[in-house]
């Protein structure tokens, strides 16, 4: 068929450089231009073997694991949009030759997939082609912004993980919800549930059976009808901070999916376009050197005009 070709059956041996890698992105580097969900139904039919033996998306690979790709059919037309060379709106709020953290805009997914060509990741490479190494510490949301990490070396990525594992890296965001908070600190312990939609979209419920979640709270102060709080993840479940806010009677303003539709609508009339939740400090013992890195982001421009909005007349009551 025009246009189509077939890649050779190969093995590719794991060096040090690529080991601890999770097999579905070390496949997703090796077969560019192949889509997302073709990799995923090679590894789920087991035609992906590591070892001679079968393994899923999530195995992380160790130097010297031998790993056979099947011929993967391609396309050559039409061509995949690039991606472009870095978002300009990316902030960079931290870089070294271990890290690169920056401020991620609303409304930028971190990776490609599930409807979206390009993310973060994906802009950064772009614009940094000479870089042997970039890949995501971690995660926000689509519609989350603020501080991101990445990892410019594999042995700080595997660090940052193991530190995100064990609750040694401090994320605090602050999110505008709907109600009054009570005054104090507060700590809420969920189990979370995380099923895909028939749509692909996923989706988070408080439920028996689920993932341990734990979240602490603060009041940062009254906005009339609102409340402006800080939270911590202590763990990093999908869409924690939503779900368990949510849950509680008080949604983020803005939530597209956990939260009060009727007032998001009024909210938009008003100039809240996003959801108001942004990743805005960040602390953590530097993976490969001595010394901690302590960051923060400030409210983007369109969250600072909207909390101006709705603390009224008399400025704000702390809480």
């Amino acid at each position: 068929m025009k246009g189509l070709g077939n890649a050779r059956a190969g093995v590719v041996v794991v060096d040090e450089g690529r080991a601890a890698q999770r097999v579905d992105n070390f496949l997703l580097r090796e077969l560019k231009g192949v889509p997302r969900s073709h990799v995923y139904r090679l590894l789920r039919g087991g035609e992906v073997r590591v070892n001679s033996r079968r393994v899923d998306a999530t195995y992380r690979l160790q130097a010297g694991d031998r790993v056979r790709i099947p011929p993967v059919r391609t396309s050559a037309a039409p061509a995949r949009r690039p991606a472009p060379p870095r978002d300009p709106r990316f902030r960079i709020a931290f870089e070294d030759d271990a890290l690169l953290v920056i401020d991620k805009p609303s409304g930028v997914a971190v990776h490609g997939g599930s409807g979206v060509s390009f993310g973060v990741i994906e802009q950064l490479r772009a614009a940094r082609p000479e870089a042997r190494f970039l890949e995501l510490a971690h995660r926000l949301d689509r519609e989350t912004s603020g501080l991101l990490v990445l990892a410019k070396k594999r042995a700080a990525l595997v660090a940052l993980h193991a530190a995100l594992r064990e609750g040694r890296v401090a994320k605090r965001y602050l999110a505008l919800v709907k109600g009054a908070w009570a005054r104090g600190p507060r700590t809420v312990e969920l189990p979370l549930r995380k099923r895909v939609t028939a749509t692909g979209a996923r989706h988070v419920s408080v439920g028996a059976g689920g993932q341990s979640s734990r979240t602490d709270f603060r009041a940062v102060e009254r906005c009339g009808a609102f409340s402006l709080v800080e939270a911590t993840l202590a763990t990093g479940r999908t869409h924690q901070i939503r779900v368990h806010l949510a849950h509680l009677g008080f949604p983020i303003a803005g939530d597209d999916r956990y939260g009060d539709f009727e007032l998001n609508r009024a909210l938009a009339k008003r100039g809240l376009k996003r959801m108001f939740l942004h990743a805005h400090a960040l602390a953590f013992a530097h993976p490969l050197g001595a010394g901690r890195v302590a960051l923060e982001a400030p409210l983007p421009d369109e969250l600072a005009g909207f909390l101006a909005t709705v603390r009224g007349p008399a400025h704000a009551e702390a809480v």
